[in-house]
C-alpha cells in the first residue's frame, strides 16, 4: 500500500488557503479516482482505493500542521507502510507560486508540518513533494512574518496556474505510485526546470 498525505488545517476557514495546497491535491485525486474521504482513522479523514492496480490510501490528517506526524506515524504503523511507499504533500514558501519540487528524502526546510513527520516516524527518510506558493512582499515579512500570508487563499490572478499545477502535482503522485519516486523525479523535476 502507498500512504499519500496531504498537509493542511482542518476548518473552513482555511479550506482554500496556500497552507491547504495538500488537501487539495488530495481532493483533485480523489476526484479523478472516484475516491472519498468517508472514514476517519489516525486522526485523519482518509480515502482508500485503487490507482490502477496499486493499492493506494490519501490522508488528510485533521491534527493541524504542526503536529501532522501524529496521523501519518499512527497509519503508517497501523497499515504496515514501508517508509519508501509515503508520500507526503505540502505547501513551500521558498518556490514560486506553482512550482512542485518531489524529493525522495531530505530536511524539512521550515516545513513545520514536515519536521513533525519526521519526529513521530523517526526518520527524514520519506517522499516529499513540495508545492510552491511563492512568498509575501518584504514589507510584510518583515512586519508580520509568513504565517499570515500561508493562511489566505491564492489571489485571483493566481488560479488558472495553481489549477494547473494542482493538475500536474496529481500527474507526479501517480507517477510516484506507479513506477517510484525516481522515475517521477526525473520526470517532473526535470520539466520544471524547462519551463
Amino acid at each position: 500500500m502507498h500512504l499519500i498525505v496531504g498537509l493542511g488545517n482542518p476548518g473552513l476557514e482555511y479550506a482554500r488557503t496556500r497552507h491547504n495546497i495538500g488537501w487539495m491535491v488530495l481532493d483533485e485525486l480523489a476526484r479523478r479516482h472516484a475516491l472519498a474521504f468517508d472514514k476517519k482513522q489516525s486522526h485523519a479523514k482518509v480515502a482508500a482505493g485503487f490507482f490502477g492496480p496499486n493499492k493506494i490510501l490519501l490522508a488528510k490528517p485533521q491534527t493541524y500542521m504542526n503536529l501532522s506526524g501524529k496521523s501519518v506515524a499512527g497509519l503508517m504503523n497501523f497499515y504496515r507502510v514501508e517508509r519508501s511507499q509515503i508520500l507526503v504533500i505540502c505547501d513551500d514558501l521558498n518556490l514560486p507560486p506553482g512550482k512542485l519540487r518531489l524529493r525522495a528524502n531530505g530536511s524539512d526546510g521550515g516545513q513545520n508540518g514536515l519536521k513533525s513527520v519526521a519526529q513521530m516516524i523517526g526518520s527524514r527518510d520519506y517522499a516529499r513533494l513540495r508545492f510552491g506558493i511563492g512568498t509575501p512582499p518584504e514589507e510584510e515579512r518583515r512586519e508580520r512574518g509568513t504565517a499570515a500570508y500561508v493562511l489566505r487563499p491564492f489571489l485571483t490572478e493566481e488560479t488558472s496556474l495553481i489549477e494547473a499545477q494542482i493538475s500536474r502535482a496529481c500527474d507526479c503522485v501517480e507517477s510516484f505510485v506507479s513506477q517510484g519516486v525516481e522515475t517521477a523525479m526525473n520526470q517532473f523535476n526535470v520539466a520544471e526546470k524547462t519551463e
